[in-house]
C-alpha cells in the first residue's frame, strides 16, 4: 500500500479528482469503459462533487457502491442518494450504468444482499474501488472484530450489527474489494491519524480492516497531512 500525502483536505479532494479523471480517461481509451465502486462519507461525497465539472465521458462509465445503508430508497442516509445529489444527477451518465445496491423497500436484508451479488455478477472486474476509513479503521461496512470481516464466498453481505447507525447495511466483503484492479483509500482529518497508522502497520484484518485491502494492480492510501501525521 503506497501513501500519497496532500497538504490539506481541499488539496486532497482536488488531487484525487484529477487522479480519478485521468484514470477514467485511460480506461476508456484502453478498454472502452470504466467500472468504479464509489464510497460514501464526507470526503467521498466531496470528491464526487469535485468530479461534476470535470471533462469525463460518463456515457462509458458504470458506477456502483462498496457499501450501502439498508434504509428506504428516498432516505438521505443512502450513499446512492447523496451521490446522485453531489454528482450523478448533474452528469450524463446512463441510468442503466448506475447500479444501486437494494434499498429497504420490502425486501429482507438477506434477500437484498443476494440481489446485490446477482446485480454485480454481470459487471466483471471492478476497475477501481474507492473507500473511506473510519477512526476505528473500518472500510465499507466491515468493522473491526465483527464477523463480516471474515466473510468469504459472496460479493455482498448483510451487516446487522454496525456500530454506526443505521445498524443494517450491505457491504462488499474483503474478498470482493480485493478482487478490484485498484483500491484507493481516501482519508482526511486528525481523527483518522491513529487508524491510518494502524492500517499501515500490518495489523490483522480483525483489528484494522483497512489494512487488509489491496487491489490486484494498485493500492493507494490518499491522505491529507493531518491523517498522515502518525506515519
Amino acid at each position: 500500500m503506497r501513501a500519497i500525502v496532500e497538504g490539506d483536505r481541499v488539496a486532497l479532494v482536488a488531487a484525487t479528482a484529477e487522479r480519478l479523471t485521468s484514470l477514467i480517461a485511460e480506461l476508456i481509451a484502453e478498454r472502452g469503459g470504466a467500472v468504479i465502486a464509489l464510497t460514501g462519507g464526507s470526503v467521498g461525497i466531496e470528491l464526487l462533487s469535485a468530479l461534476a465539472d470535470r471533462d469525463i465521458d460518463w456515457e462509458h462509465v458504470v458506477v456502483t457502491w462498496s457499501d450501502e445503508r439498508f434504509v428506504e430508497a428516498d432516505s438521505s442516509d443512502r450513499n446512492a442518494r447523496q451521490a446522485r445529489e453531489a454528482l450523478l444527477d448533474r452528469v450524463p451518465i446512463p441510468a442503466g450504468s448506475v447500479l444501486e445496491l437494494p434499498a429497504a423497500d420490502g425486501a429482507s436484508l438477506d434477500a437484498a444482499a443476494a440481489a446485490a451479488t446477482e446485480l454485480l455478477a454481470g459487471v466483471g472486474v471492478i476497475d477501481l474501488t474507492l473507500l473511506g476509513m473510519g477512526p476505528d479503521a473500518h472500510v465499507a461496512s466491515l468493522f473491526p472484530g465483527l464477523p463480516g470481516v471474515r466473510d468469504t464466498g459472496s460479493r455482498v453481505i448483510a451487516v446487522r450489527d454496525s456500530p454506526k447507525p443505521p445498524p443494517e447495511r450491505l457491504s462488499f466483503t474483503l474478498e470482493a474489494i480485493n478482487a478490484s484492479d485498484r483500491v484507493w483509500l481516501i482519508v482526511a482529518g486528525a481523527d483518522k491519524a491513529d487508524a491510518v497508522a494502524l492500517a499501515a502497520s500490518g495489523a490483522s484484518a480483525d483489528e484494522a480492516p483497512a489494512g487488509a485491502v489491496h487491489g490486484r494492480l494498485e493500492t493507494l492510501m490518499l491522505l491529507d497531512e493531518d491523517a498522515a501525521a502518525r506515519l
